[in-house]
């Protein structure tokens, strides 16, 4: 079992930054892949950003709109994730969520919320304009 746990979530101006932090406990295997996703009111469930590890090989993507502005990043001693988050606007509001898969998912799916297993609760990202 793996567990995850989300922070850094709150209220920002647009414009502004923030760092979401996501702990994993449990069972870490060497080769996952990690990502964050997003939903906002009446929105369905979006894909963020994703790493994969596979051996000593990392592969970082984004989703196409949030290129240059969000960064995925990790550390693998705390078995942790992060998303910074800058330039903030407002349609960036939405409950933001870690996901962890236990395996290096191929292209294709690493964007995809079913392929994941594990999810934490989310934290709340409010940027008012």
């Amino acid at each position: 079992q793996v567990q995850l746990e989300e922070s850094g979530g709150g209220l920002v101006q647009a414009g502004g930054s923030l760092r979401l932090s996501c702990a994993a406990s449990g069972r870490i295997y060497n080769t996952v892949t990690m990502a964050w996703f997003r939903q906002a009111p009446g929105k369905e469930r979006e894909f963020v950003a994703a790493f994969r590890r596979s051996a000593d090989v990392t592969y970082n993507h984004y989703a196409d709109s949030l290129k240059g502005r969000f960064t995925i990043s990790r550390d693998n001693i705390k078995n942790a994730v992060y998303l910074q988050m800058n330039s903030l606007k407002p349609e960036d509001t939405a409950v933001y969520y870690c996901a962890y898969n236990p395996a290096y998912l191929t292209e294709g799916t690493y964007d995809r919320s079913d392929k994941y297993d594990y999810w934490g609760q989310g934290t709340q990202v409010t940027v008012s304009s």
